[in-house]
């Protein structure tokens, strides 16, 4: 990595110093990033036109671009993906079939490019090789059955000891977070798809600088597409210039032309503090997580502090990215805690199994957890997302659970910050009324929560939203609890909101004749938002 300049240094420190000039340059940079992709995909069109429909072979180069309609449409009916998403991009090839055949080949499948593929294998097999392979459970309860199957699939060991504490609020995660940074002795991880400067991130950075002072190893890993907005350019190069134990990784640089690699974004979120703590959940560290910037109302997110043996598998999470694209490798050994998986006899039913999703294969780990706590529930399942833009397995899961009478509720934002995506998370609203699933709003702003609770019994708390996004492009994390009080503290929290919230019926999700018509155009393109 280049070494950034005394000048350069200067100007970001500036910048940042003053917002609006900060805002301005953010601003240019995305309209400009916008811009350029917008004038390539106009490009692609006309070439694409001109040569098809206005050159004298016109006729040919047409009955061409129809056999390759049918060649896609073919593979894209012999292809893995869910129903729905093929019929969506089936409909978009044949109605548009000179935007849709190349917007199918960089954002349809949604699997990372070999070179990345490659790249993450790698540093996972070398983890893996000096840590070995996660014991699996013999599924003798509900809890081990989910637990062998992360295992399996997943290669994350499950824990029986340790202790794990839920916060339903940036504001009382934030505090905490501080409080075990100031103990960090050894190392500190962090990873989160958004960074903004602010009160949240300022008091942090301020703590990286002094623990990097007194020589504790500080690694972070950003988004670089999440902090488009919200961080200048080259701002990681800046953070390594404060301290020499400062190394930082952006995930995925931004490049203003179409490429498959921009479908992948790291949108995992989780601090690591020497192997004895780790802290995750919907927050990134921006202002409007700990309630310092209303931009929708109330935020509202939730996340986890997990202390013991667990915190290994958040130390492995965050080195297998690092070592497979950051220059400077690490060894795993070295940040792995000594701390034995121990459990406790009188809580014997602990089950504690942090876990990562990835693009990198056809197992959609994530979605996978989700659907079997939904077939498995027996009372009731107890929801909270963002966004609410179901496949086919998932919207049938909560349908038929409904059914058979689980008491099946789901949260959604009140106030959106997207209104396309939040038309389309309403869009579902009618299907799943019908089968019985109460829906609520949250009235008191925007929720970006994602956690499932169900039975007094298991809960999952972490990054992945029930949308397309989480569920098959990016990079998510999440962890699987049960036999503990932090389940009861979910369910209240879900109680409690539902309290404050907004019920949907189908008296008043009525739609007319235009907004039905506008819903099923915008449900063919529910893959791309």
């Amino acid at each position: 990595m280049r070494k950034l300049s005394a000048k350069k240094k200067k100007w970001i420190e500036r910048t940042i110093a003053n917002d609006r000039s900060y805002k301005i340059m953010l601003y240019n940079r995305f309209f400009a990033f916008l811009l350029s992709a917008l004038l390539q995909l106009l490009g692609y069109g006309l070439l694409i036109y001109l040569i098809v429909y206005e050159s004298p072979i016109a006729v040919a180069l047409q009955v061409l671009t129809f056999a390759l309609e049918i060649v896609f449409v073919l593979y894209i009916l012999n292809e893995t993906d869910r129903p729905s998403m093929r019929l969506n991009w089936i409909i978009i090839i044949l109605l548009a079939p000179v935007f849709g055949v190349p917007m199918y080949y960089f954002n349809g499948r949604g699997r990372p490019t070999r070179k990345m593929r490659k790249k993450i294998a790698r540093a996972r097999a070398e983890n893996d090789q000096a840590i070995g392979k996660s014991e699996i459970p013999n599924p003798a309860t509900r809890s081990d059955a989910i637990t062998r199957y992360l295992a399996v699939s997943a290669n994350y060991p499950v824990f029986y000891s340790g202790d794990v504490e839920y916060y339903k609020s940036g504001e009382e995660i934030f505090p905490v977070m501080l409080g075990e940074l100031k103990r960090a002795e050894k190392f500190i991880f962090l990873e989160y798809f958004i960074i903004a400067h602010g009160r949240m991130w300022n008091e942090i950075l301020k703590l990286l600088v002094e623990k990097a002072n007194l020589g504790v190893k500080v690694r972070i890993i950003y988004d670089d597409f999440g902090c488009m907005m919200t961080l200048p350019p080259r701002y990681n190069e800046y953070l390594e210039s404060l301290h020499e134990n400062i190394k930082c990784m952006t995930f995925n640089d931004v490049v203003p032309f179409f490429a498959v690699r921009m479908n992948n974004r790291d949108h995992r979120k989780m601090l690591v503090i020497d192997g004895k703590v780790a802290f995750t959940g919907g927050y990134n560290l921006a202002d409007e997580y700990i309630g310092e910037k209303r931009r929708f109302g109330y935020w509202k997110d939730s996340g986890l502090k997990i202390t013991g043996a667990s915190v290994q598998s958040f130390t492995r999470m965050f080195l297998d990215l690092w070592n497979a694209f950051a220059k400077q490798k690490e060894n795993i050994t070295e940040y792995l805690s000594p701390v034995k998986d121990e459990a406790d006899e009188n809580s014997t039913a602990l089950r504690l199994q942090p876990y990562d999703d990835s693009p990198l294969d056809t197992i959609n780990t994530g979605e996978a957890v989700y659907i079997d706590i939904i077939h498995r529930a027996k009372s009731y399942v107890y929801i909270f997302t963002p966004y609410l833009i179901l496949d086919d397995s998932l919207r049938a899961a909560l349908c038929r659970a409904a059914v058979r009478g689980v008491d099946v509720r789901i949260v959604t934002p009140g106030i959106p910050d997207k209104k396309l995506t939040y038309r389309l998370t309403r869009a579902n609203y009618r299907i799943l009324l019908q089968a019985g699933v109460k829906i609520y709003e949250y009235t008191p702003g925007f929720i970006h929560s994602k956690s499932v609770v169900s039975d007094d019994e298991c809960a999952v708390v972490g990054t992945i939203n029930f949308d397309y996004r989480s569920l098959y492009h990016h990079f998510e994390n999440a962890v699987y609890i049960a036999g503990c009080k932090a389940v009861d503290d979910v369910k209240r929290d879900a109680v409690e909101t539902f309290a404050i919230s907004r019920e949907r019926t189908l008296e008043n999700t009525k739609r007319n004749i235009f907004g039905r018509l506008l819903d099923s155009v915008l449900r063919v393109f529910e893959t791309l938002l």
